[in-house]
């Protein structure tokens, strides 16, 4: 059975759009959720997110609305993007990352446009989980040290971005690469053709520098 590392973080669209395509995926393949910190990796590779520069944010927000729309997924923006997703990313943690609360999760910030820092959104979503004391199961050291060191494993595995599916070593990125990534559990030699190998081989050219 292929095991498929699902690296993701709440304060993606994009990785909403992809938890929201996880019934695509074959049935005889374990998924293991990773809820990371994008900004660990934005640190790490030295990088901007999307969000982060103007033309590039308002082009963004506008594909989301027609990936959404053209695949019938629902969507309703947040408060305000960049959030904080670190209280999202810890209950996941705590809670054992099942896919199917990722995915409440998910919906909760990009399909009910809701928010973790708003008392009374976060008050509701505990009380649908039943959680007693949230405030204290997201504050503790072992929930913190796992989102770090989700994070630090992805980075190991050069994830760069979310959502990242890696299996087998290979990453695939993007909610648009889910059919690139469902074409290779099918055909697993894909990526030895010979036009992956020279994509693979590409020598780098001028590099800027910053």
């Amino acid at each position: 059975m292929k095991k498929i590392d699902w690296y993701f973080d709440f304060i993606s669209p994009f990785a909403y759009l992809a938890s929201e395509s996880l019934d695509r995926l074959p049935a005889n393949i374990e998924l293991r959720p990773r809820p990371i910190l994008f900004a660990g990796l934005l640190q790490h590779w030295q990088t901007k997110g999307p969000a982060e520069i103007d033309p590039m944010r308002r082009f963004t927000f506008r594909h989301i609305q027609w990936l959404a729309d053209k695949n019938n997924i629902p969507l309703k923006l947040p408060p305000l993007h960049p959030f904080n997703p670190l209280k999202l990313l810890r209950l996941c943690i705590a809670l054992d990352n099942e896919p199917t609360l990722a995915q409440r999760l998910f919906r909760f910030v990009w399909a009910e446009g809701r928010s973790s820092d708003d008392p009374d959104d976060w008050q509701e979503l505990i009380e649908e989980l039943g959680i007693e004391d949230a405030e204290k199961l997201v504050s503790t050291p072992e929930v913190k040290a796992q989102l770090r060191q989700n994070t630090e494993t992805a980075i190991g595995e050069d994830v760069f971005g979310v959502p990242s599916f890696v299996v087998d070593g290979e990453i695939f990125w993007g909610f648009d690469a889910i059919d690139f990534l469902l074409a290779y559990l099918h055909e697993p030699e894909l990526l030895n053709s010979p036009g992956m190998q020279a994509a693979d081989a590409m020598p780098e050219g001028l590099r800027r520098q910053i």
